[in-house]
């Protein structure tokens, strides 16, 4: 089972926030997940980006692969260097 933090997409049309989340994966971006570690919202200025460090720190010990994209917002946010 290969395990990704990856984003979700949520909100409206047009409106997009994400929830970071670690997810086996095979299922689809918006589908099932493991669990919720953090949100990222680039829609206001400056965008919020929080993330449960212990959380993430912990699924990647365990094999988790961040996404390019998360790996760039956990860098920002201090959790990896």
């Amino acid at each position: 089972m290969a395990v990704k933090i990856r984003l979700r997409r949520m909100g409206a049309k047009k409106a997009p926030f994400y929830r970071i989340v670690v997810a086996d994966s095979r299922y689809p971006r918006d589908g099932r997940f493991i669990e919720e570690i953090g949100y990222y919202d680039s829609t206001v200025d400056p965008s919020v980006i929080k993330v449960d460090a212990e959380k993430a720190k912990k699924w990647m010990a365990n094999g988790a692969q961040p996404t390019e994209t998360v790996k760039k917002l956990l860098k920002i946010s201090g959790v990896t260097e």
